[in-house]
């Protein structure tokens, strides 16, 4: 078997772009096949030369949009080749995105083209691709519909767990959840959440916040609302506010080199690379044009995943690109329009019950990305990095897995850590207002009790009913038991005939 299309551009022309997750290959198949591994393709269908040109016209044909390979490949291409082309196939729709983006990708011009006309294509398939607003080019009659612009664009497949996610309308539900518990309630649950969006977002950095710490990224998190544009200027003051070692504060983009290091010594240690400084400020101009824009047109945690993962792929500071990176998921959803002024989704909290996923999703993309770096490792800390790659590798990727776990985590954070929350808190109101009912217990005292015993299934261990026996009597301990067991019994069924109901109106849908 032989690779075809941008498998074979990329070893022809040694590209660094990543290798394809499906390459082309010819097989003994009569029509082209797709599985798992590899796209299998008749020989007969194969560009039936090794010029370059063919095997990107096929692929755009047969594979999709490789944005990567494209931006690499397409330089190398010589504008006479294009030329001589359009005269045999000037209406040829592959050959028009092709001459689009050589322009585009190259700054370059191509001269005068023969007449057009053929109708508007779609660079990316929407049947196949998420899509945003097309942009329209009336020189070559193509319409660039990716999720960004031609300088910063992350596909993302239509998988089925996203066309799922994407209908169920997470943020919609949000909504009606906030409306259905009412202001006091809400407020009471977002507290929760504000907080807990902070100690998991340091702990998945390994960190625990002091008390100073956590109020300020609480007031950070409150900031996502405050509808002001990225900026260096304003993400430099964000960092800022979350780093605490003055020698660790930016005053712009990075100006040196970062990396991550794992538990391993040495240049295998080095797990991942970000761009070169000398290539971010021109990286950040177009996601920070992305990240501004994107919330407001295309699906927001698609908007919110890219823009977050796309960011730490970056790693614009020496410091605080983690936490930044969550922070951004919260601005996304709230430059979209559609949460409500102080709305949190504790997206962290969900991060750090699923940090396995979370690791594979930031790994599908660092791990083809170390493969672009030479690092040599030169003694202590200091290491000597050549990359192989261009900044195509950090504007053009493919956003599938990211945005898959950005939409499991929105859902987590709604379904389960902001609708437990909310259970608690009900739960906590009908057993402290039972206990004051029949017994006068100090408020401090009572609430702690309660929650020990909510959060162990009705009971109140015997440690804890030592630890407060100057303060309760016996018999109250048993109280507040069998008042929390009855609350809990109840809340269980009516949880029940919830779901029961709510299945009942998806299978009538």
């Amino acid at each position: 078997m032989a690779t075809v299309g941008y498998e074979f551009v990329r070893g022809l022309l040694r590209l660094t772009a990543f290798p394809a997750r499906r390459p082309a290959m010819t097989g003994s198949v009569t029509r082209i096949e797709r599985n798992e591994h590899f796209l299998a393709v008749p020989g007969t269908v194969a560009p039936a030369t090794d010029d370059p040109l063919d095997h990107l016209l096929f692929a755009l044909k047969h594979e999709g949009v490789n944005m990567q390979v494209l931006a690499q490949a397409l330089p190398h291409i010589a504008a006479s080749r294009l030329r001589t082309e359009l005269v045999a196939t000037p209406n040829g729709q592959y050959l028009r995105v092709v001459c689009y983006l050589w322009e585009a990708l190259t700054h370059q011009s191509l001269g005068p083209r023969p007449d057009i006309a053929g109708s508007y294509v779609e660079l990316f398939d929407p049947q196949r691709y998420l899509t945003g607003p097309p942009q329209r080019n009336a020189r070559w009659r193509v319409d660039f519909n990716g999720l960004g612009s031609v300088r910063y664009c992350a596909s993302v497949e239509r998988t089925p767990a996203i066309e799922a996610a994407m209908a169920s309308d997470i943020l919609g539900r949000a909504r009606s959840f906030t409306a259905s518990l009412g202001a006091e309630m809400t407020d009471r649950a977002l507290a929760w959440a504000y907080l807990h969006e902070t100690e998991d977002s340091y702990a998945i950095e390994r960190e625990a916040p002091s008390a100073d710490k956590a109020r300020a990224f609480i007031s950070l998190l409150k900031q996502a609302h405050d509808g002001a544009p990225l900026t260096e200027d304003y993400l430099v003051d964000l960092q800022s506010s979350v780093v605490t070692n003055p020698f660790d504060k930016a005053v712009q983009f990075r100006t040196r080199q970062n990396w991550l290091r794992g538990p391993m010594r040495g240049a295998s240690g080095v797990t991942y690379v970000p761009p070169p400084p000398g290539l971010v400020d021109a990286i950040m101009d177009d996601w920070m044009a992305f990240a501004n824009s994107a919330p407001k047109h295309i699906d927001a945690i698609v908007a919110a995943s890219i823009a977050s993962f796309g960011f730490v792929f970056i790693h614009p500071f020496m410091d605080g690109n983690g936490r930044l990176s969550r922070f951004l998921f919260h601005k996304a959803l709230c430059t979209s329009g559609q949460l409500a002024s102080g709305m949190l989704l504790p997206v962290s909290v969900a991060m750090k019950r699923h940090e396995k996923d979370y690791l594979e999703a930031l790994q599908h993309y660092s791990r083809a990305a170390r493969e672009c770096v030479n690092v040599t490792w030169l003694g202590d800390d200091n290491f000597d990095i050549k990359f192989n790659g261009d900044a195509s590798i950090f504007r053009y990727w493919d956003a599938t897995p990211c945005v898959e776990f950005g939409f499991r985590m929105a859902e987590h954070a709604l379904d389960v850590e902001l609708r437990n929350e909310a259970r608690f808190l009900a739960n906590f109101d009908a057993v402290k207002q039972a206990v004051d009912e029949r017994r006068d217990v100090r408020g401090s005292v009572l609430s702690v009790l309660i929650s020990i015993c909510l959060q162990a299934d009705g009971v109140i261990s015997k440690s804890k009913r030592k630890r407060y026996a100057d303060a309760v009597p016996a018999p109250t301990f048993d109280l507040i038991e069998r008042i929390t067991r009855r609350v809990l019994a109840a809340a269980s069924k009516a949880n029940s005939r919830t779901a029961e109901t709510q299945r009942t109106q998806r299978h009538a849908e």
